[in-house]
């Protein structure tokens, strides 16, 4: 007994070691997707660049402290900073082109060097975020924080304007009606000893960085479809899901048509009145429909339990699933024509298929990527779904903003289906 079990282990194991696809799967499937989570988060493998974060600069004040912001943000290498208008910011970072905007509104330098000694009322800073990348807004907003009271300080205590701004602070200080004599003396003799400070070269030189109170407020606004319009979580997870299992499926669909030539069905096919054309083209829409399908009931389900709506163009959304599914559909045809045997062809087809998903953002945001990274995976059709699918369910697309990626995965479609269609066999050996 112990002897006929032991043999049976041991021809298990050599079939395990035979099998190509085994060991695909077993061994180089989970390396390579825990080197690319590895490599992601720990910012790359050793001095390969962070992504920076990218930023617009809408400066509509035009005065010494927003200029000097601006050279601040550009000197910050965690920042690509871009100078914008505000209304091409708003639309940058709606649409998902930055994930950060910042506005400076005019009258914001004199009006923030005036508050910083008095009640005068703050400027705002208008901060437009994507509410998708959490991380990135906060670091900005820490960054923007220290800027600001470094731009100020700097131009109150050493800056040309300095001496404008203290002139109206002791304007300020002196109708004060809610200030005490007392301390309207004592402000008035710091104004007085900055003055002073300035009046010599050899000190106002130093531009110092002091400073009294923060001298703006931050307006932040979560830009989505509408201002009404909460970010959704959920949007994001059903879509990136909604991709991967609709992926699989078009795998399943070639393995099956393997399954189908290996038992002699496809020479049955040809003794028919059929053409490839026909057999290839009905297994094609079969399997767009059904991932359609399956993308709307996602989506319903969605929408019933978690609240998720589709807050951009429901046309744009149909036409996105539509051309997503059309692709995986092709893409499972070009599985069954360039696939030997079901065995064989399942482990390249699924680990190529968890490749697609890791880089076109379905399992992580791309944004985390390295800069490198970001613009290979443009050229991932994975990466058009999920962006697309983003962009109609909560960024507000309207349906011409859906066509770039409709575009692309019509495109990708019709490779696959042409690679398909040229490596068509009908037996097994072709």
């Amino acid at each position: 007994m112990t002897t006929a079990f032991l043999a049976m282990v041991r021809k298990d194991l050599r079939i395990f070691i035979r099998d190509r696809r085994a060991l695909i799967i077993g061994f180089v499937a989970p390396i390579a997707i825990a080197s690319f989570f590895g490599f992601v988060f720990s910012g790359g493998i050793g001095r390969t660049p962070v992504s920076r974060i990218k930023v617009l600069f809408a400066d509509e004040d035009q005065s010494s402290i927003s200029r000097d912001m601006f050279a601040q943000f550009e000197s910050n290498n965690s920042l690509d900073v871009k100078a914008a208008s505000r209304e091409q910011a708003r639309e940058a970072v709606r649409k998902g082109s930055a994930p950060v905007a910042v506005v400076i509104p005019k009258g914001f330098g004199d009006q923030a060097g005036r508050s910083m000694f008095t009640s005068s009322a703050k400027p705002s800073i208008g901060v437009l975020y994507d509410p998708s990348h959490a991380p990135e807004h906060g670091m900005v907003q820490g960054i923007l924080t220290g800027t600001v009271m470094q731009a100020v300080s700097r131009e109150v205590f050493g800056g040309a304007g300095g001496q404008k701004l203290l002139e109206k602070q002791r304007e300020d200080i002196e109708a004060s009606p809610t200030l005490s004599p007392a301390v309207k003396a004592s402000l008035l003799a710091l104004l007085g000893s900055v003055q002073n400070v300035q009046s010599t070269p050899a000190l106002s030189g130093g531009r110092g960085r002091g400073g009294i109170a923060m001298p703006a407020e931050m307006h932040e606004e979560a830009v989505t479809a509408r201002a009404d319009v909460k970010y959704n979580g959920y949007a994001h997870s059903f879509g990136g899901m909604g991709v991967q299992f609709v992926l699989f499926l078009g795998i399943d669909m070639g393995i099956s048509l393997l399954l189908q030539k290996q038992r002699g069905l496809w020479k049955r096919f040809r003794a028919a009145p059929v053409s490839r054309w026909l057999v290839l083209g009905s297994r094609c829409v079969s399997a767009t429909v059904i991932s359609t399908a399956i993308m709307l009931m996602l989506f319903a389900f969605a929408r019933a339990v978690y609240g998720v709506r589709i807050e951009g163009s429901v046309a744009g959304f149909l036409v996105i699933c539509l051309a997503f599914s059309l692709m995986t559909g092709a893409l499972g045809l070009m599985v069954a024509a360039l696939g030997k045997t079901p065995e064989a062809t399942r482990g390249i087809s699924v680990l190529f298929t968890l490749v697609m998903v890791m880089l076109g953002g379905a399992w992580v945001p791309t944004f985390i990527f390295p800069e490198w990274l970001q613009r290979i995976t443009i050229a991932i059709p994975t990466r058009w779904a999920v962006d697309g699918l983003d962009g109609v369910v909560w960024r507000g697309y309207r349906f011409t903003d859906s066509l770039p990626a409709v575009a692309v995965l019509v495109g990708f479609a019709i490779l696959f289906g042409a690679i398909a269609v040229n490596r068509f066999g009908w037996d097994e050996a072709g």
